[in-house]
């Protein structure tokens, strides 16, 4: 069972904004995870959703959770239909000032988009900007020292993970892959790899949603056939279909490389659990191309 939520580091949580850190809280932990970093010493974040083991799209809010929410003066949500709980939980839970930034709006994306913002890494740079701006609008004494943590992150948290974005899109540009779901789709058209996986299929399985008939004959002809190279599975939404899929990809010699939905593991900082699949996969596009 997922644990009604985790504390991130920063601050105590029995602190209030007034006397210490400011209350943050965030639906999943990969914002979680950013938030605390940007934060620093002068904000303590929450994050709700940390478990690698549980499907965020499935996750069933707590009392416990509205309590939490009740008392953030920043709530980071995903939006585009990813955690509509939380929208719930804070509307029933107004607080006068509370800034609550929600990803899908922020880079124009509805619900009925991919909501796997995070693996944009266009889209994680907005969201960086985003909370330290809204960090110093709530505290705006500490605004050179929001602006000195995002210059940090961005230079030296994310350099290997900004490296290995760049390494993959120049070395593999092109090289056809398949995926699971939705969730590698930004990601995939970051590093300019091709995904020929049909779109309807990602869509159907990260939504929960049969994929056709159709679509899965075209990954079986797919794979049969060796028009992938690697094939990419979120281990978080493994339904029969894909496990099948998958497994065939093995049996045909087809690289296999793993992705996760949250932090992973869930002590994990953002940077690090992104640039650890990044590096599985370049080992699989290697192994795949012989470059």
């Amino acid at each position: 069972m997922l644990a009604p939520f985790a504390a991130g580091c920063g601050g105590s949580s029995n602190t209030t904004a007034s006397q210490g850190p400011l209350q943050v809280v965030a639906a999943e932990n990969f914002w979680g995870s950013i938030a605390t970093q940007l934060g620093g010493s002068k904000v303590h974040v929450t994050s709700v959703i940390t478990s690698p083991a549980t499907d965020p799209h499935d996750y069933e809010p707590t009392a416990a959770d509205g309590r939490l929410l009740a008392g953030a003066k920043m709530a980071i949500v995903n939006g585009i239909g990813y955690d509509p709980w939380a929208a719930k939980l804070l509307s029933s839970n107004p607080v006068k000032g509370r800034i609550v930034l929600t990803v899908g709006d922020l880079v124009g994306i509805a619900a009925g988009g991919n909501p796997h913002r995070w693996y944009s890494p266009a889209n994680v740079q907005q969201v960086i900007k985003a909370i330290v701006s809204d960090y110093s609008k709530l505290d705006p004494k500490d605004a050179s020292y929001f602006q000195a943590q995002k210059a940090k992150f961005e230079t030296k948290g994310l350099a290997q993970y900004k490296t290995l974005i760049a390494t993959i899109k120049q070395r593999y540009h092109g090289v056809p892959v398949g995926a699971s779901e939705s969730i590698f789709a930004p990601l995939s058209q970051a590093l300019g790899l091709k995904l020929l996986t049909p779109y309807s299929f990602l869509k159907a399985i990260s939504e929960g949603t049969e994929p056709t008939a159709s679509d899965i004959t075209t990954i079986d002809r797919q794979i049969a056939k060796h028009q992938i190279k690697v094939w990419v599975f979120n281990s978080q939404n493994s339904t029969p279909d894909v496990q099948r899929i998958t497994d065939a990809a093995r049996k045909q010699g087809i690289q296999v490389t793993t992705i996760t939905e949250t932090l992973t593991p869930a002590s994990a900082r953002f940077q690090d659990w992104q640039s650890a699949q990044l590096e599985a996969l370049m080992q699989a596009l290697a192994k795949a191309t012989g470059q």
